[in-house]
């Protein structure tokens, strides 16, 4: 049994910054890739930021210059700094972590969403 637990999010004003993580506990072996999407209302779920197991990071162009994804492998966790908040960065943020689990499994795991409200 694998469960993502997020945090950080809230209500913030236009300029603003936040702090998101997520952290992953359970039956884990490894993990691969861990990211983070968002949803906003009547919108589809998007792809915000990901970071691979060396390091290496790709962002959604709206974001870019203003977020950074991070990882701490020794704590299961990712995080996503997010500076200059905008009022369209509102949503739902869900974290997203590739797990192979003790029986060589590799599943994709969900958190259960923060929501993040930018406006004044």
């Amino acid at each position: 049994q694998v469960q993502l637990v997020e945090s950080g999010g809230g209500l913030v004003q236009p300029g603003g910054s936040l702090r998101l993580s997520c952290a992953a506990s359970g039956s884990i072996f490894s993990i691969n890739t861990m990211g983070w999407y968002r949803q906003a209302p009547g919108k589809q779920r998007e792809l915000v930021a990901i970071i691979s197991s060396v390091g290496s990071t790709n962002y959604v162009d709206s974001v870019k210059g203003r977020f950074t994804i991070s990882r701490d492998n020794a704590k299961n966790t990712v995080c996503l700094q997010m500076n200059s908040l905008k009022p369209e960065d509102t949503a739902v943020y869900y974290c997203t972590q590739r797990i192979k689990n003790m029986y060589g499994v590799w599943s994709d795991y969900w958190g259960q969403g923060t929501q993040v409200t930018v406006s004044s």
